[in-house]
């Protein structure tokens, strides 16, 4: 039996005949860009947030980026963001005009590591971009003690980690503002390109609606040399259908995490996901970590078991940050883990014998 590496036909269609009836709603309502839809949306999302504020964009990077913008971040100017992560957290900072300066991760948690950030602030840094990688919270209190000691701010690349607990509080509310992306496979996924920015604070809110639309709040009237990115109508109908379900769908891709650590907890040559106690990830991806990747894709390959590398090479080794002079060895730990690791099958259309499968192809191939 063929197991997808995600699902996403199976997981739109358990909404079809909602998503049906929102998108007529749309089309028979003759707007289709910055509606009510978009309004509702944003006013939905910050309440399940538990923010004040959510500025609907087009897409993840872009969520990132003009939150950078917004708060006069450019060229001259640093961002810290993690080695271990994939590369829209860099290229944010990178279309500021500013420069990403990476801090290794945590190795157990693939996370950054707030042990090691003090020791690449200079002068010229103004922000801490915190990735909540694979769907685990960053270590948000340690990060924002380090920013508020410097004076910079803190943006959470939420991109992965939509409903994610850190401490009890939501993801989206830890930092200064907070970036989603509503990328299809996401946990809270559109059905195209889509998102948001997440924040309590009001100015950044109200300057982020301005850049978005054309550095215009009245038609035709620019105050800024903003950008065309707004999320529109449809999408936004749409991610009102699937967010009420959000928190079971993570639910259930719990369950299949719990299923994956309970069978593959004593499987030589494989390292689990390590959770720290204080945070209640979402499973956007189960990754494990085994110096044998290549022969165990392989061999999950033959049994028709889909699976993915988040990612394949790190960002400072990229040719798209070539002149930023990194070379291999720069930053080990990181690019020891984009060689070891492997995401497994993840998805809350999942069943236990899908899960038994994977696991029997993954011990078969350690043997």
């Amino acid at each position: 039996m063929t197991i997808p590496f995600l699902d996403l036909k199976a997981i739109n269609l358990e909404h079809a005949a909602a998503l049906e009836s929102a998108f007529h709603r749309v089309l028979h309502s003759g707007w289709y860009v910055l509606g009510k839809e978009v309004e509702a949306f944003e006013q939905e999302f910050a309440r399940y947030c538990q923010v004040d504020h959510t500025v609907g964009v087009a897409n993840g990077l872009d969520a990132i980026f003009l939150i950078l913008k917004a708060y006069g971040i450019g060229p001259g100017d640093e961002v810290i963001v993690p080695s271990n992560t994939y590369v829209a957290t860099w290229l944010a900072a990178t279309h500021c005009g500013a420069v990403p300066v990476p801090v290794e991760p945590d190795a157990r948690t693939y996370n950054i590591d707030p042990a090691k950030i003090e020791a690449a602030i200079t002068a010229n840094t103004k922000a801490i971009i915190a990735v909540h990688l694979y769907g685990q919270p960053a270590d948000m209190d340690a990060i924002n003690a380090i920013a508020q000691k410097h004076g910079l701010k803190v943006i959470e690349d939420a991109a992965q980690a939509h409903g994610a607990l850190y401490k009890g509080r939501r993801v989206g509310s830890l930092g200064d503002a907070a970036a989603f992306s509503f990328y299809p496979g996401k946990n809270l996924g559109a059905l195209g390109d889509a998102g948001a920015v997440t924040t309590n604070d009001a100015v950044l809110a109200d300057n982020l609606r301005v850049y978005r639309n054309y550095g215009s709040r009245i038609k035709y009237h620019n105050e800024v040399a903003g950008f065309n990115s707004r999320l529109d109508e449809l999408q936004a109908a749409l991610l009102r259908v699937k967010l009420p379900d959000l928190d079971s769908s993570n639910s259930r891709r719990g369950e299949i995490a719990r299923m994956y650590n309970d069978k593959l907890k004593d499987v030589p040559g494989i390292v689990l996901p390590h959770v720290p106690e204080w945070c209640d990830p979402v499973w956007h991806l189960y990754v494990i970590c085994t110096p044998g990747r290549g022969a165990l894709q392989a061999a999950l390959g033959d049994e028709s078991i889909g699976t993915m590398i988040h990612y394949p090479i790190p960002p400072h080794l990229q040719p798209a940050y070539v002149e930023l002079g990194y070379k291999t060895g720069d930053f080990p730990i990181a690019e020891q883990v984009h060689q070891q690791i492997i995401s497994l099958p993840m998805g809350p259309t999942m069943s236990e014998a899908d899960v038994e499968q994977v696991v029997k192809a993954v011990v078969n191939s350690l043997k």
